[in-house]
């Protein structure tokens, strides 16, 4: 039967697993009330959702950060079909040359398959994906975050020529921005983006929401007068703060 001691350590194991399972209900009970929440708006837009199951068509397609404070739905409200949204750690957008991955796969089907006419890249404050970015060594070892921010690797660089006296916080913040006109230079790089760009059927924006502030910037790139030649800087326009 084992010691009086061993029979206490089974017994509050058992109660701490209860405990576990306990708020695991209370998770997921919280979880189906907003279900159930929602159903009532279904069924009270039931024709809108019943022609949605048929197709969609929405007008954006959003590269937004996995983090979980920053939820593009939650921020701009978009609604079921308004919206085609790709999230990774940090919201990079890796070159066309730079081969196949789940960001150009979803670009693709937006930009080919449901003809979206903007592609918004949104970033945030103290992402961490950038933190990262900026604070891993040139020879690091490949681990999957290694791996993936370094696709922000110019950004990171235009940041350290541009900011190179401010601290690091600062020059995360400044990256942070940064990056997003990397991805938008990205975006140029897929010659089915850029030909749309280029003619008018498509346009692609940034957008950068500060959760400490509560702001949100957009702008919006200048394909005319970007020269990506020149260090692959862009040119923007029609740039607005909310807040």
């Amino acid at each position: 039967m084992g010691s009086p001691g061993f029979t206490q350590q089974l017994n509050k194991s058992k109660l701490e697993t209860l405990s576990k399972a306990e708020d695991r209900c209370d998770i997921f009970d919280i979880l189906k009330n907003r279900f159930l929440s929602f159903k009532s708006k279904y069924i009270e837009n039931v024709e809108q959702f019943e022609n949605l199951a048929k197709a969609q068509a929405p007008k954006f397609m959003v590269i937004a950060c996995a983090d979980s404070r920053v939820c593009p739905s939650n921020i701009l409200g978009f609604q079921p079909g308004e919206a085609f949204v790709i999230r990774n750690v940090a919201n990079l957008v890796p070159t066309f040359e730079s081969g196949p991955s789940e960001v150009n796969a979803a670009l693709e089907f937006a930009v080919n398959t449901l003809q979206v006419e903007n592609i918004l890249v949104i970033g945030h404050s103290c992402c961490g994906g950038i933190r990262a970015l900026m604070s891993m060594e040139d020879d690091a070892n490949g681990s999957f975050i290694h791996n993936w921010v370094i696709v922000g690797k110019n950004a990171r660089k235009k940041t350290e020529a541009a900011a190179s006296t401010l601290s690091f916080d600062d020059k995360c913040r400044h990256c942070e921005k940064e990056s997003i006109n990397h991805s938008l230079v990205n975006l140029l790089t897929y010659p089915w983006i850029e030909e749309k760009v280029a003619n008018g059927k498509l346009y692609v924006h940034g957008g950068y929401y500060d959760f400490i502030k509560c702001s949100f910037e957009k702008w919006t790139l200048d394909y005319q007068g970007t020269k990506l030649e020149e260090d692959g800087r862009i040119a923007a326009k029609n740039k607005v703060l909310w807040c």
